[in-house]
Order: structure tokens, then C-alpha cells, then sequence
């Protein structure tokens, strides 16, 4: 874990639980993309800068969740570098909380108020495509989250943040973490024909065919809208929605996994209801979901 992979010339990620891109902008100085969930991260990257004698630039953030945003401070406060967010994840970046806050529906209890959700606060500058180093482009990854980006290097790396899951990881967990289930189909289907000479996705192997695995992600996501709608041919509220997923998938109800899986629940409740496949009914005080 924490080791450096080289991927072109000038392109590496650090192996971390989620990856953190760096690239070298000259022989002194490099940029990060993202920088890991904690100050212990920001730590192992500090050292890895030290040993290649390179200096921190920026750091330029996809997204504002806690394991992508988590290292900033500290680096920021070790090295004076730049960090850069898009859109309203500068907000969040800004004022982590708001992140514990959106998963909740409100202010979030000490069990959501942890280093895996919320991030300490760093000083981000917005990022505009004029802020990128020559040649970098930002790419729109919208769906996972409100305003994710992902970016593409000189030497055609596409770092592709959190818009796709390893194989692994759905097989696994299955009901992954999508705040617009809409723009997140959309943003697989663009990214199944992209082109690149690598593709970085933040949790999964990087590759050079993105294609298969962004189709498997687009699979799962209907197959879970598919069990919902199935589950409300008898109208259920969300708790009953929640509970009966959890044991359909058998997976283990926490706090944390209330909120995560509780989140990305209500996006496929609305984006069903947007769509005309589900309908609420509301008597005595209760609402409940009903396929249409």
C-alpha cells in the first residue's frame, strides 16, 4: 500500500484505498490528484515526495469525499501547494461537514462525524480549466457525486475518480454510493467510449480497456433499480424498502451503512419516481412507494 506506480513518463498514481494520481509538471515539481482520506495519507505521500525530491504544486480534487480530500490539509500545511475543487465540491471541500450533513438529511450524529466521512477543512481555490497545468484537461464525471471531475494528462492518462466500481467491490457491497442515478448513467455511457493510452478509475485497477467494466457498473445499477421496483409491487415505506434490500443482498446495517446505502436509496426512489415507475401513496401520517 502507498507504493508508486509509473505509468508513462511522467504519470504515476499511489496505491491507496482510493488512488491518488501525481503527476510530474517538470523535474522538481509535481501535482497530486486527490490526496487520499486522512492526515496519515497526506503523511505517506509527503515521504514518497521527499524520497524522488519533488515538490507539491496543487492538488487538484475530483470530488469532495472524505477519502479523496482527506490528505489536503496536511499537505497544504507542509508544503504551502494550492488545492483546487470544482463547483459546489469546493463547498464541500471547504466545509467538510457538509458531507455527513447530505448523507444524514441533516445535522449528522458523532457516528457519521468520523474521518471517513468527514474530512478536516482545507482552503480550496475553485478550478476552472484556465487553472490546470498546460496540456491537462478537466473531464465532467457527474453522478456520484454532485460535480466530479476526472483528468486527463500530456501523455493521455484519464484519471477517472470514483465514477466506476471494481467487480470485486459490486459483487460484494452491490447497492454502490450515487448521489443522481441519471447523470450517472449518462457519465458511463460517455465513459464507455472514451479513449486513452490508460484509464486510473480511483477504485479499481487501472487499465486500457474501461469499456467492459463501465458497461458491468451500468448492469448493476439497473439491476438494482430492477429489485426496487420489484420489492414496491406491494407499497412500502423507505425504512421497509431499506430493510428488505439489505437482507436481499445480505449485507451488515450500520449506522454508516444506513446513511451510505440509506442515501443512494432515496436517488433511486426519485430518479423511479422522476421517471413514472413509482408512485408515492400517502394515508395516516405514512408515506409509501408503490411500482406503477
Amino acid at each position: 500500500m502507498y507504493e508508486l506506480v509509473q505509468l508513462s513518463p511522467r504519470d504515476y498514481y499511489i496505491e491507496s484505498p482510493a488512488k491518488i494520481g501525481l503527476v510530474r509538471l517538470d523535474d522538481v515539481h509535481v501535482c497530486l490528484i486527490d490526496s487520499g482520506n486522512d492526515k496519515d495519507a497526506g503523511r505517506k505521500v509527503r515521504q514518497i515526495l521527499d524520497a524522488n525530491g519533488w515538490k507539491l504544486q496543487a492538488i487538484y480534487n475530483t470530488h469532495s469525499h472524505a477519502d479523496h480530500i482527506g490528505g489536503n490539509k496536511y499537505l497544504q500545511a507542509q508544503t504551502g501547494c494550492a488545492v483546487y475543487a470544482s463547483g459546489v465540491e469546493r463547498a464541500f471541500t471547504c466545509h467538510p461537514l457538509l458531507e455527513p450533513t447530505l448523507l444524514y438529511g441533516g445535522f449528522p450524529p458523532q457516528d457519521l462525524r468520523h474521518k471517513f466521512l468527514l474530512a478536516q477543512s482545507s482552503d480550496a481555490r475553485p478550478l476552472t480549466p484556465e487553472d490546470l497545468p498546460r496540456g491537462f484537461q478537466m473531464v465532467p464525471l457527474p453522478g456520484h457525486s454532485l460535480d466530479m471531475v476526472g483528468f486527463r494528462t500530456p501523455d493521455d492518462t484519464l484519471f477517472l475518480a470514483d465514477c466506476l466500481s471494481s467487480r470485486q467491490t459490486l459483487d460484494k457491497y452491490q447497492i454502490g454510493f450515487l448521489y443522481d442515478v441519471a447523470a450517472y448513467l449518462d457519465t458511463l455511457e460517455q465513459v464507455k467510449t472514451m479513449t486513452a493510452k490508460v484509464f486510473v478509475p480511483a477504485h479499481a485497477a487501472a487499465t486500457q480497456e474501461i469499456a467492459p467494466l463501465a458497461q458491468y457498473n451500468i448492469d448493476k445499477v439497473r439491476q438494482i433499480a430492477a429489485a426496487i421496483l420489484e420489492l414496491c409491487r406491494t407499497p412500502l415505506t423507505f425504512e421497509e424498502v431499506l430493510q428488505k434490500l439489505f437482507a436481499r443482498y445480505d449485507l451488515t446495517m450500520t449506522f454508516e451503512q444506513y446513511a451510505l446505502v440509506g442515501s443512494a436509496l432515496r436517488s433511486y426512489l426519485a430518479w423511479l419516481k422522476d421517471a413514472g415507475r413509482l408512485a408515492v401513496e400517502i394515508a395516516d401520517g405514512v408515506l409509501r412507494w408503490r411500482e406503477v
